[in-house]
């Protein structure tokens, strides 16, 4: 074949296109993943303050595949997220930047529908030899406190951790988790792994743009999430902050998203990794 200045200009439009083109999430019936349907998956929640991309999102991408995602609560009453999340209410100019997306918020509707979003378990019933992963959802509204401090949560979650199947974590939940230690000794189940959680330039910056709005909505505790989970570790490198920038992985393009895969344990740091987190913890299920 000659090369002509034509072939390598509509050669490299081509490389482009593909470029740009986006890496979008396998298909439903992708037979990579089928080993994740007929699998049981509990994710708690809050009573109320939960973050609804990082709830929903996962929902959806596991339901459609078959997995049957089961809710738990602190008394086992319907939780509720939270709903400046949903609406951008007090986020100023900044809203459509902060709050959840379209996407997510039309999986949030759906989930609510949802016999198992409905029908929660309380945290005290919760016994982790009848699921086959957990999920750790986050959120940032004073609400999450009620789960994040959760000591019948912080035992089950590191019984989970114990028995050696998938646990996914993302933003705020990987805080429960480094809260949380293995039976029987005062062992973070997070010590000797490598784990993502919201980056401190993250909630920092979310925290300033909104303060003077907001107060400390943005801070639901002094100490910044990548801190705390960073001190239970067993080395500081095993936090990992990720690639910078604010744009959200979507269906159809997952490359924004970020998670840290370690053993049977994945992790993720805010809403923007929902879908690629979703889609790391299916490719757990599916060879448990």
């Amino acid at each position: 074949m000659t090369l002509t200045r034509r072939t390598v200009i509509l050669g490299g439009l081509a490389g482009l296109v593909t470029a740009c083109a986006g890496r979008p999430l396998p298909p439903v019936d992708d037979a990579a993943l089928r080993g994740a349907a007929g699998k049981v998956v509990v994710m708690p929640l809050p009573a109320e303050g939960f973050d609804p991309t990082e709830t929903a999102i996962p929902w959806k991408l596991l339901s459609e595949r078959g997995v049957r995602v089961v809710f738990a609560s602190p008394e086992g009453k319907i939780p509720s997220a939270d709903p400046r999340m949903l609406t951008g209410e007090g986020l100023g100019s900044y809203a459509e930047q902060l709050r959840a997306d379209a996407n997510a918020r039309e999986a949030h509707a759906a989930m609510r529908k949802a016999d198992d979003f409905r029908s929660p378990l309380a945290y005290e019933s919760l016994r982790a030899a009848e699921f086959d992963a957990l999920l750790l959802p986050g959120g940032h509204a004073p609400g999450m406190k009620v789960y994040l401090e959760s000591t019948a949560l912080q035992r089950f979650v590191g019984e989970f951790f114990a028995g050696g199947r998938p646990v996914g974590a993302i933003c705020h939940g990987v805080l429960l988790a480094a809260r949380s230690k293995l039976p029987g000794s005062e062992r973070s189940v997070l010590l000797g792994k490598r784990t993502t959680a919201l980056p401190k330039h993250m909630e920092r910056l979310a925290w300033t743009l909104t303060r003077k709005r907001l107060g400390d909505y943005y801070r639901t505790y002094p100490v910044y999430v990548q801190d705390e989970v960073t001190a239970v570790l067993e080395d500081r490198r095993d936090y990992v902050v990720g690639p910078r920038g604010f744009k959200r992985d979507s269906p159809e393009d997952l490359r924004p998203g970020f998670v840290v895969v370690d053993g049977r344990y994945v992790s993720a740091r805010w809403p923007g990794d929902a879908h690629t987190f979703a889609l790391a913890v299916l490719r757990q299920l599916a060879v448990a």
